[in-house]
């Protein structure tokens, strides 16, 4: 009886000291009067340690449940191999992480590269410098992985996109369908400022690492982030970008942000 009691303790201590991996929580955002739900990943607790942290964005209709479900679904293992801490927050569906113009309560660019942030940095063992904080995502979380990372270039030091739908002139009927222009307004009327081709100049001078890639049978993303690579390279903006066969599927982008994994804690451990 006493080794079944200590076996159950065992098993409990386990239990819990795994779930301390994967913590839910609601963290609120002042610029939009409300709470976000967000799931945070981090390796076992040593103490007197801080660690690298990167915040992952998902796609159109995703949420943080199906990263670690479906989209990354050994994301725990990698905080604790990459010893990092990741933050992966909701981004309301279809958000597209922006401050959107005509949705008061739709400031996710805001929410996630200030108001997440400084959360994450109070009550984390985060580092605190640029050097040590990414920011990537895939389809509407690439666009928005590069507009906030680059937008608070002082704050992340590493930014990727994976499928990412990097240019709203050349979406098509996915404006709509993808109800950009429910937070954005119409296309025609659209603020430069919202296309990721703005953010070009910026990016010559903000001292980060950039990481793009797409699959080549990605018909609605493809030539899109072929040209943002022809445009950041006739500018002379130093850049990784990669294709690979694959389409605009989670077989796609849970290999393709695997990579870009690793390719963070590179940048990381320099």
């Amino acid at each position: 009886m006493k080794k079944f009691i200590s076996i159950v303790i065992v098993l409990t201590a386990f239990v819990q000291a795994s779930a301390q991996k994967i913590i839910h929580q609601e963290v609120f955002s002042p610029k939009m009067n409300k709470k976000i739900k967000t799931i945070i990943i981090t390796p076992n607790p040593e103490p007197n340690t801080t660690y690298p942290s990167v915040y992952i964005l998902h796609g159109f209709s995703g949420n943080p449940d199906r990263i670690i479900k479906q989209d990354l679904p050994d994301l725990v293992q990698k905080a604790q191999e990459y010893k990092t801490i990741y933050v992966l927050p909701d981004g309301d569906y279809s958000s597209w992480y922006v401050d959107s113009p005509i949705v008061k309560n739709s400031q996710y660019q805001t929410f996630i590269g200030k108001e997440l942030v400084e959360f994450i940095d109070k009550n984390y063992p985060v580092k605190p410098e640029k050097k040590f904080r990414g920011i990537l995502g895939w389809s509407m979380g690439g666009y928005g992985a590069t507009n906030i990372g680059v937008t608070y270039n002082k704050t992340f030091g590493i930014v990727g996109s994976s499928c990412g739908a990097l240019d709203f002139n050349t979406f098509k009927e996915g404006y709509q369908k993808y109800m950009v222009n429910k937070i954005l307004g119409p296309l025609e009327f659209l603020n430069p400022n919202f296309l990721t081709d703005s953010k070009i100049k910026l990016m010559g001078t903000a001292d980060q690492q950039y990481i793009f890639d797409c699959g080549t049978d990605d018909s609605q993303m493809i030539e899109m982030n072929r040209n943002f690579h022809k445009k950041l390279t006739e500018a002379k903006i130093q850049h990784l970008y990669i294709e690979s066969l694959g389409g605009h599927v989670p077989e796609y982008w849970s290999r393709s942000l695997s990579e870009q994994l690793a390719l963070f804690e590179r940048f990381f451990r320099k």
